[in-house]
């Protein structure tokens, strides 16, 4: 399969891994496993990125913790039932990955650029500090039918430009996947600590339909 079909999502993280693999599901004989990522934002905070790995890619008995793999792929998304309802699940799925023994300086260390089309109102708000930021889900197509859907959060003049998308309209960007982490409220006096995953907005065009 030529690499156009994933021309329109595409990902590139470094960083440390901080897990063994885990099996996840078997497609036609093929088992993929999933790993975490810590990867390094300019700040000196990072984020724990998890990682969907075939076991054709590289040997998964083996423990990788504490050496830093450089994977290009793509971001996915699949619905997962729980609690009586879905629950979109995001991981970045591998299509290579390269291991060091130092994360290489020269590579940028959270990359991804999707291009799809806006799937529901975007949701514009500003923070308590005056932020303004914008919620906009995105479905990328894949191939054989089937779409991913991505979080993205927009920030400043993007999210003001973001809140004029209509559903449907046709949008590429460029940004980093962060993880966020969250309370859900699970009875009246019980929360549970989730991680959200969502992609953060740098550039933002709307693509102009011929």
């Amino acid at each position: 399969m030529t690499d156009k079909v994933f021309e329109n999502n595409q990902v590139s993280i470094v960083g440390e891994v901080m897990s063994e693999f885990v099996y996840s599901h078997e497609v036609f004989g093929e088992s993929f496993y999933m790993v975490e990522l810590s990867v390094n934002r300019l700040s000196d905070s990072n984020d724990i990125i998890p990682v969907m790995v075939s076991e054709r890619l590289l040997d998964v008995t083996k423990s990788y913790i504490g050496q830093f793999a450089h994977i290009q792929g793509q971001f996915r998304s699949y619905n997962r039932h729980e609690e009586n309802r879905n629950r979109l699940v995001l991981s970045v799925f591998a299509r290579e990955i390269r291991l060091e023994e130092e994360p290489d300086d020269n590579v940028k260390p959270n990359y991804i650029f999707l291009d799809g089309y806006v799937c529901k109102p975007p949701i514009y708000r500003k923070t308590p500090l005056g932020r303004e930021i914008a919620d906009v889900l995105l479905a990328v197509n894949r191939p054989y039918g089937k779409s991913d859907y991505i979080p993205c959060i927009c920030w400043g003049r993007n999210a003001r430009f973001a809140d004029g998308f209509a559903v449907g309209g046709h949008v590429q960007l460029w940004g980093r996947i962060q993880s966020r982490e969250y309370q859900k409220k699970i009875s009246e006096n019980e929360f549970e600590k989730r991680v959200a995953y969502e992609v953060s907005v740098s550039k933002l065009e709307c693509v102009s339909e011929e």
